[in-house]
C-alpha cells in the first residue's frame, strides 16, 4: 500500500500540575502488578463505600417510615392521577398552576368547578392583577368576590390556582414554572383540571370520552364565533348533543357541562330566546350544581 506522510507533527504535551492525579483502576490483572499499583485495592474500596451508602439509605428509609407511622400519615399521596381511573395516563405528581386571563374573558369554569367540587376536591384560587391592567372592571371584581365566598377545605385533595388578570389575547394556563409551555383556551384548562380533579369528573376512561371531548370542542368554536348567527348555530349543535339526557355526560354532571355553562355565561348575546326548551331545562339543573 502507499505510505502516507504525517500531516501533523509530533508535539510534546505537558500535562497541568494544578490537578489531582487519579490512579488507573483498569491496569493489568496480573497480581504482581495489581498489588503494586493499588488497582484492586481502589476497586474494593469503592465497592465498600457504595455498600456503606446503600446501608445508610436503607436506614434513612426505615426512619422515615417510622415517623410516617407515628404521625398516622398514609404512604401514598392523593394528589396524583391514576392509570386505572384516568384513561391509562402515567401517574404523575400534581403541580400548582398559573392561569393568565383577560377581564373581558372571565374563566367562569373555575368558579363552576370550585362549587361543583366543594365536597370532593378543593380548587384554591388566588387572584392578582398584572401591571398591564389599569382596572379589571366590575364583572371581574364580582367574580373574585364569588370565588372568595366558597370555603377552602384543606382536608380534601386540592390544587392551588393562581389567576393573573393580564392584557392577553387568550386564556392561558402554565402547569410548570420551569418550562413555559402554555395551554391555550378555557376549554383546554377544563380538560386539564378534569384529569387531575376528583375521580367522579375524570372522563378519559369513560365510554362517553369522545362525546365529552366533542362537546368541549363545540364550546371552543362557540367562543370564537364572530356573528350572532354563527353562535346560534353552535347552540343548535349543543342541543343535538344533549338529546334526551339530563347532562352532556349522561345522567351525571361532567366537565362537558362545566364547559357549556361557562361558555354561555361568557356570551351575553345568547339569550333565553336562542336556547331550546331542553337547554333551558339543562341550565336550571346545572345552575343548582355550579351555583353561578
Amino acid at each position: 500500500m502507499y505510505e502516507l506522510k504525517t500531516l501533523l507533527p509530533q508535539f510534546d504535551i505537558k500535562l497541568p500540575t494544578c490537578m489531582y492525579d487519579l490512579k488507573n483502576v483498569s491496569l493489568s490483572a496480573d497480581p504482581a502488578t495489581s498489588t503494586s499499583s493499588g488497582g484492586c485495592d481502589d476497586t474494593a474500596s469503592i465497592a465498600m463505600r457504595q455498600e456503606k451508602v446503600l446501608q445508610q439509605l436503607e436506614a434513612l428509609k426505615a426512619q422515615l417510615g417510622k415517623i410516617r407511622a407515628d404521625l398516622g400519615v398514609c404512604g401514598k399521596t392523593v394528589q396524583h392521577t391514576t392509570a386505572y381511573q384516568n384513561g391509562g395516563l402515567k401517574e404523575v405528581p400534581l403541580k400548582d398552576i398559573v392561569i393568565n386571563g383577560h377581564p373581558n374573558f372571565i374563566p367562569y369554569a373555575l368558579l363552576a368547578l370550585k362549587n361543583a367540587w366543594r365536597d370532593l376536591y378543593t380548587v384554591n384560587v388566588k387572584t392578582f392583577t398584572h401591571s398591564t391592567m389599569a382596572d379589571i372592571g366590575p364583572a371581574a371584581r364580582e367574580f373574585e368576590a364569588k370565588l372568595a365566598k366558597i370555603p377552602v377545605n384543606n382536608a380534601l385533595p386540592n390544587i392551588n390556582v393562581t389567576l393573573i388578570w393580564k392584557n392577553c389575547e387568550h386564556t392561558e394556563m402554565i402547569s410548570s414554572p420551569t418550562m413555559y409551555v402554555p395551554i391555550y383556551g378555557e376549554v383546554n384548562v377544563i380538560r386539564y383540571l378534569g384529569r387531575v380533579g376528583p375521580v367522579e369528573y375524570r372522563y378519559e376512561g369513560s365510554p362517553l370520552c369522545n362525546e365529552i371531548d366533542l362537546v368541549l370542542d363545540i364550546c371552543y368554536q362557540l367562543l370564537r364565533c364572530s356573528t350572532h348567527k354563527a353562535q346560534v348555530a353552535m347552540v343548535r349543535l349543543l342541543d343535538k348533543r344533549l338529546q334526551q339526557q339530563q347532562y352532556f355526560g349522561g345522567s351525571q354532571m361532567s366537565v362537558a357541562d362545566i364547559g357549556v355553562y361557562s361558555s354561555l355565561i361568557r356570551i351575553p348575546a345568547i339569550t333565553d330566546k336562542d336556547l331550546t326548551p331542553a337547554l333551558l331545562a339543562w341550565r336550571k339543573r346545572a345552575k343548582l350544581v355550579t351555583q353561578i
